[in-house]
């Protein structure tokens, strides 16, 4: 065996011996990781690792994106009722998010909550497909106003906006007489 394996020996022996705390160190900390809401020294740091992780409007939009594709999807099929359901969460999640960004209410107001929402909606509810694609195209539009109103324009510039089109075909894809 090659000797310089051995001259490490001590060195080894004692690093784990002088090193009793730091080992339990670690290992403590890998246990309270679990912890990192409770492990807060107080409320106002428990409320603000909260506030952090919830982050801003980033985090409700990227799952309005989400549905956004799942309304589309659904409108693909045919599934009126999936639309329906994924319009009506994209409302509760804009309306959560304006929660933790108010500024940005009156911008969803104005373009989407409002007398938008309800006509989606109604087109929708008609159970006709080709008025619940016109509904898709009012929830497309309004979306890219309220980029543009919110200074974020370039959301636009995205396949959700410029691929997701309703085309003469698909109002009858999938569609039973």
């Amino acid at each position: 065996m090659n000797k310089h394996y051995w001259r490490a020996g001590p060195l080894i022996l004692a690093l784990l011996l002088f090193n009793q705390g730091g080992w339990a160190q670690v290992a403590k900390a890998q246990k309270d990781s679990k912890r990192w809401i409770t492990g807060a020294a107080n409320e106002v740091e428990q409320f603000q690792r909260i506030e952090k992780y919830l982050r801003g409007f980033d985090q409700p939009m990227w799952e309005v994106g989400e549905r956004y594709e799942k309304f589309y999807a659904a409108l693909r099929r045919g599934n009126l009722e999936l639309a329906s359901y994924h319009w009506a969460k994209i409302k509760l999640t804009i309306e959560n998010g304006t929660m933790k960004r108010p500024a940005r209410r009156a911008s969803a107001d104005t373009f989407l909550l409002g007398a938008t929402w309800d006509s989606v909606n109604a087109a929708l509810q008609s159970g006709e497909l080709t008025n619940a694609w016109k509904g898709f195209e009012t929830a497309r539009t309004a979306c890219m106003k309220c980029h543009e109103a919110e200074n974020v324009g370039y959301m636009n510039d995205q396949a959700m906006f410029t691929d997701l089109l309703p085309t003469p075909h698909s109002t009858v894809f999938h569609q039973t007489d």
